[in-house]
């Protein structure tokens, strides 16, 4: 099939067409370059499609001019491309951006692909762990105070705790049943069970966050192609379809952020679920951001799934475990299955896996009456709160 980027084609329906992982968990032997190279090749073989249809790249974050020196590494030449950089949400953003030029006419085959090995470069000794984002512009009145990245999502925790009662008990929780999805999939670095009792004793990093509140380090890529209803007929695969997306930024420094028990997926999630047609009570399952526990918790809310300052009860009751009210993070999430800098694009393949049906029989949700989930939500979050992507899928 041939199709021209520019042709009038109103408003066409995007889909997913393939989905991958690279080799993630510890990699000691590969450069990020090749884990974006992996990943990508995979989810061309998963849709079926080949590579001469992309004309579309969306990178970010690796090489001096991304994705500029990523769509060189992998021989594409695309007619369109996005480096949008705001963190975690990235993925999300570039998937709202990426549909929108699709549905426009102005692309019909984007891949968005990410690749890091922040756990073997560390170890190796080639980069050290960051404190912070930089010492430029307005970060420079936080920076000299040793105001770290875990510091700011620490201090919105204990706000959260002290404005409405939220418990650390709660909070340990949200990694309790992170760790229990994280034991169906064989992919997760960390499979082993742990308890509310291990999470509050564990070595404090951050008060309140203890060790286990806090993501895992680790390497990996992952790779999403989006293409034309067009292409549909096409694909190995059935399509999931994207419903609607909402993007939204809100503070760099923590003094310009009006409440620190609201972020911007309380921006986000409401306009990705006004275009999507649908309401958080829909929702089969949901991928969030998980960098700190407090992050799923606060997300939970500002999506609607519950009202606010209900974050803590709604956690506690095992609803986010597989066979839960609503699943979050299937895959064990990056408090557990992997986390390799930015984890955003990693919660768009697990919802993709999850609406086809292919997570496997240790971790695949299933509807009461055992049908597979129909809708899902990924949101990404950037910074320490600083911007939100929300992503609406349906299944084919």
């Amino acid at each position: 099939m041939s199709l021209t980027p520019g042709t009038p084609a109103g408003q066409r329906k995007v889909a997913v067409a393939g989905v991958a992982l690279s080799d993630c968990g510890r990699v000691d032997e590969a450069t990020p370059y090749a884990l974006h190279a992996q990943a990508a090749r995979r989810a061309l073989v998963d849709s079926g499609l080949d590579r001469s249809v992309i004309d579309g790249f969306a990178s970010a974050c690796l090489g001096t001019l991304a994705p500029v020196e990523v769509a060189e590494y992998l021989g594409l030449r695309p007619t369109w491309v996005d480096s949008t950089a705001v963190g975690g949400a990235t993925w999300e953003v570039m998937a709202a951006h990426a549909a929108d030029a699709i549905a426009a006419g102005h692309a019909n085959a984007v891949l968005l692909v990410y690749g890091s090995t922040a756990r073997a470069d560390i170890k190796a000794k080639r980069r050290t762990a960051n404190l912070s984002f930089g010492a430029r512009g307005p970060l420079q009145f936080e920076v000299p105070y040793g105001h770290s990245l875990i510091a700011k999502y620490a201090m919105a925790a204990r706000r959260h705790q002290h404005q409405y009662g939220t418990t650390l008990e709660q909070l340990a929780q949200v990694a309790v049943q992170a760790r229990a999805n994280a034991a169906g999939n064989p992919d997760a670095m960390y499979r082993e069970p742990i308890t509310v009792d291990e999470v509050l004793s564990g070595p404090m990093i951050a008060d309140p966050f203890t060790k286990l509140h806090c993501c895992i380090r680790s390497d990996g890529g992952c790779a999403v192609l989006l293409v034309a209803e067009d292409h549909v007929p096409d694909l190995a695969k059935r399509p999931v379809w994207v419903l609607g997306s909402g993007t939204a930024v809100s503070h760099t420094t923590m003094s310009e952020w009006d409440d620190f028990t609201v972020s911007p997926a309380a921006v986000s999630g409401r306009l990705a679920f006004q275009r999507a047609g649908v309401c958080p009570a829909e929702i089969d399952l949901a991928e969030i951001y998980d960098a700190f526990t407090y992050m799923t918790l606060v997300t939970l809310e500002d999506l609607g799934f519950c009202a606010k300052g209900e974050g803590g009860a709604f956690v506690e009751q095992g609803r986010l475990l597989r066979d839960g009210e609503l699943p979050v993070n299937t895959d064990g999430g990056g408090l557990a299955a992997c986390h390799p800098g930015m984890r955003g694009l990693f919660l768009l393949v697990e919802a993709v896996r999850q609406l086809r049906g292919e997570a496997g029989p240790d971790r695949q949700v299933r509807k009461p009456g055992g049908a597979l989930p129909q809708l899902a939500v990924a949101s990404g979050t950037g910074g320490w709160f600083c911007s939100s992507g929300t992503v609406v899928l349906g299944a084919g």
